[in-house]
């Protein structure tokens, strides 16, 4: 027999009910500020796809008891998936996973300063991982305890599968996901017939002058 989940947060199930529209659907949690800038994309994207979200800093090494808190306290909220994104030891998923029976999304961060940087305060080994530690630590979860794991600093792709999975029971969601994929696939169509009018050097001095919002110019429209 399994276990329930311990909940932190004590409310009846009228109450849940009465205000279920207003809970996040993903929660958001990073072991330090200095993600956030790049693992605002996660919230981006979620929004876009009309997803509820909560964001919010967890350290498993800095404040464990926080975590304990955070993590048993997921389904009182509402909170169907998890994005835990950490650097280095990259331990917070994983401990947040042996909390809860929710999924967890991993995201393994790199470091916020350019590989080989003095300001790593002589570790310069941490720069040449680029994330490879974090990475490692967050794919190589003991058996039992198993988190997704998307690539480094790979925040939106940790949002995606996001929607993805919450689009199992959700067929709107289902059909804007469709939507965002048969919208990537026209960009490419887009830019391939781009290239081919105006030839590599065209095609560069137009990208030159244009500059996207984010990483990439596709975005989900619904």
């Amino acid at each position: 027999m399994v276990p329930s989940e311990p909940q932190s947060v004590s409310e009846s199930t009228s109450e849940r009910s009465d205000r279920g529209k207003d809970l996040p659907s993903v929660s958001i949690v990073m072991g330090s500020d200095s993600d956030l800038e790049r693992m605002a994309e996660a919230e981006r994207v979620l929004k876009e796809f009309g997803v509820g979200v909560e964001v919010t800093i967890a350290s498993a090494h800095r404040s464990p008891e926080l975590v304990r808190e955070y993590a048993q306290g997921l389904k009182a909220r509402g909170v169907k998936v998890v994005i835990a994104a950490a650097g280095g030891a990259a331990h917070l998923a994983g401990v947040i996973a042996s909390l809860t029976v929710l999924p967890v999304i991993g995201v393994p961060m790199g470091p916020t300063v350019p590989a080989g940087s003095a300001a790593l305060g002589g570790f310069g080994g941490l720069g040449v991982m680029s994330g490879l530690d974090a990475l490692l630590s967050t794919v190589q979860m003991p058996s039992g305890v198993p988190v997704a794991c998307v690539a480094v600093n790979g925040a939106k792709n940790a949002a995606l599968l996001a929607v993805r999975i919450l689009a199992l029971c959700d067929e709107d969601l289902e059909a804007k996901l469709m939507t965002y994929m048969h919208d990537q696939s026209e960009e490419v169509k887009r830019k391939a017939e781009q290239l081919r009018d105006l030839g590599v050097e065209g095609y560069l001095a137009k990208k030159a002058r244009v500059r996207p919002h984010g990483p990439d110019e596709t975005s989900p429209r619904h």
